[in-house]
């Protein structure tokens, strides 16, 4: 065709649709295309001899996609039934590459489709301060540091390895919930509810727990230096290994507790009701009794 004196610039209609390109971008990025054929001497074109456009008896509606493939290697967004005409064009004019380009977009969307919807700590937060929103499902590792969590309920949800770091959680609801080697590091959870949770090795260092509910919760190994426990009902809870250094007991009722090995070295015990509480090995070592 470049014999045949067709210039570089390139006029197309497109079953009446007008484009103007070059015979680079038609031949360069998809050389075993159609075009590519037809625009390097190898088939002859129907050119108007007055308008000087080449013609090809398509549907024009997405010619300019296959344009923009053929300049920028870009797949375009569009609706799956677009996808699908867009599929048919690349195969009339044998484009190997957008038609492979296109097929991984809807692949892609297919699984997408399958996979569960996944929410961020910012979407969390919002559902939880939302008035009548409950968790009791799988909320492990989630990241809530810092968040407002006033009178939330997570009674029975599973929140293992969960961070509520310097969190305001007063009056919040872990009813029998699953709070294993949770970081509660600085957190006010006055008031709160953790009456059967699972806190074995968690961490609430510094922790305001004032007037919590810890009845029969298992607290082993628990993390407790310097949190407030005043007022606190441990009533049966086991706190065995758990280290209470610099904790404040004054008025808490840990009737009943297993603080077997506990650290209670230094700590006052005198306003502390510890009626049948088992204290074998615990290091009391300077306790004010």
């Amino acid at each position: 065709m470049e014999d045949s004196n067709l210039p570089t610039l390139v006029r197309l209609s497109i079953g009446g649709k007008k484009f103007c390109t070059t015979i680079d971008t038609l031949t360069r990025r998809e050389p075993d295309s159609m075009l590519a054929a037809v625009f390097s001497s190898r088939h002859t074109v129907y050119q108007d001899s007055e308008k000087g456009y080449v013609f090809v008896d398509r549907d024009g509606k997405h010619f300019r996609h296959i344009l923009n493939w053929l300049r920028d290697g870009v797949v375009p967004t569009l609706t799956d039934s677009e996808y699908s005409e867009l599929i048919r064009e690349a195969e009339y004019y044998q484009l190997l590459g957008l038609i492979e380009g296109v097929s991984s977009v809807l692949n892609k969307r297919k699984e997408d489709e399958k996979s569960p919807a996944e929410l961020t700590r910012t979407d969390i937060i919002k559902c939880i301060q939302s008035e009548r929103v409950k968790f009791r499902g799988d909320l492990s590792l989630v990241d809530f540091s810092f968040a407002c969590l006033k009178n939330v309920f997570f009674s029975r949800a599973n929140l293992q390895c969960a961070k509520f770091r310097d969190v305001d959680a007063v009056g919040s609801n872990f009813h029998n919930a699953t709070l294993r080697e949770c970081e509660f590091t600085g957190a006010n959870l006055r008031g709160a509810l953790l009456a059967g949770a699972n806190l074995q090795s968690a961490n609430l260092q510094d922790a305001s727990l004032i007037d919590c509910s810890f009845c029969v919760a298992d607290l082993r190994s628990a993390h407790l230096q310097s949190a407030d426990l005043t007022d606190a009902n441990l009533e049966g809870a086991n706190l065995e290994g758990a280290n209470l250094k610099g904790a404040k007991l004054s008025n808490a009722n840990l009737k009943g507790a297993n603080l077997q090995r506990a650290y209670l070295r230094h700590v006052n015990l005198r306003d502390t009701h510890l009626e049948g509480a088992k204290l074998d090995g615990a290091n009391l070592l300077g306790a004010i009794r």
